[in-house]
């Protein structure tokens, strides 16, 4: 996090610098007041899952080898990825604006699974990667703050419509080549709807406005497609959440 705040920080000097020093006054003047204006974006993400394993006494159990394991434990692992997008932006009032970003976005989520023996002297360790490319539509309300010279800040929260170009591929994979289906991948739903919520700041440059911004997108639905294999018996609920820094350029 910290290279983020560094990037805002040397932003904010350069505007405030630029603003005391070139003589002609603010950037963009008529900026604030368009009612309607378009840009793109690049992203880095951090994807993962909000994940429900089942009870205990619940976990499935497989046989190895000549040996039984258990599921003992299961947790997601966050990887990075990127996404690239455009903005439309609308005026609603002298503060508020409507805001549509679609956007292509590529993550990978891994769960981890550790399976052990009923005497826990031997240990299995799976991981199972998941990887998506999404169609992200959110629909969002940007509240901003007073403009400061070259400067203000916002937050901004909404939700949105992801498609996983992914999961309908992985989907008409019905079959398991390995025993038990230990080589059996989760296979997820292609739709989900998220809920967003974030902040950022806008730095108003000389021919365009700079956005940084970060944002959390949580998914509301368990996107769990229900196959008979250890892994996916292990889990009750499959949810998405993604975590997104973004750079918006508009004109």
């Amino acid at each position: 996090m910290r290279p983020i705040w560094t990037i805002i920080l040397v932003f904010y000097l350069f505007s405030a610098y630029s603003q005391e020093s070139d003589g002609y006054g603010v950037n963009l003047p008529r900026f604030y007041k368009q009612k309607i204006h378009f840009g793109f974006t690049i992203a880095g993400n951090e994807s993962d899952f909000r994940l429900n394993p089942k009870p205990n006494s619940q976990l499935p159990d497989t046989v190895i080898g000549k040996s039984r394991y258990r599921v003992n434990t299961v947790y997601s692992q966050a990887v990075k990825g990127f996404a690239i997008g455009l903005v439309s932006d609308a005026r609603l009032g002298e503060y508020l604006r409507l805001r549509f970003t679609p956007s292509i976005s590529f993550a990978t989520r891994r769960i981890n699974y550790t399976l052990a023996t009923a005497d826990r002297d031997s240990f299995k360790v799976f991981q199972k990667s998941v990887e998506s490319v999404f169609l992200l539509f959110p629909l969002e309300t940007k509240i901003q703050s007073k403009r400061s010279g070259n400067f203000s800040a916002y937050v901004i929260g909404g939700g949105g419509y992801s498609m996983d170009l992914s999961a309908r591929k992985k989907a008409g994979t019905a079959t398991s080549t390995g025993p038990n289906q230990l080589d059996e991948n989760v296979r997820l739903y292609r739709d989900d709807f998220y809920y967003s919520a974030g902040a950022g700041t806008d730095f108003y440059l000389q021919y365009f406005k700079l956005g940084l911004e970060m944002k959390l997108l949580v998914g509301s639905r368990n996107l769990m497609q229900p196959v008979s294999s250890v892994f996916t018996n292990s889990l009750d609920k499959i949810r998405s959440r993604m975590v997104v820094f973004t750079i918006t350029f508009e004109g």
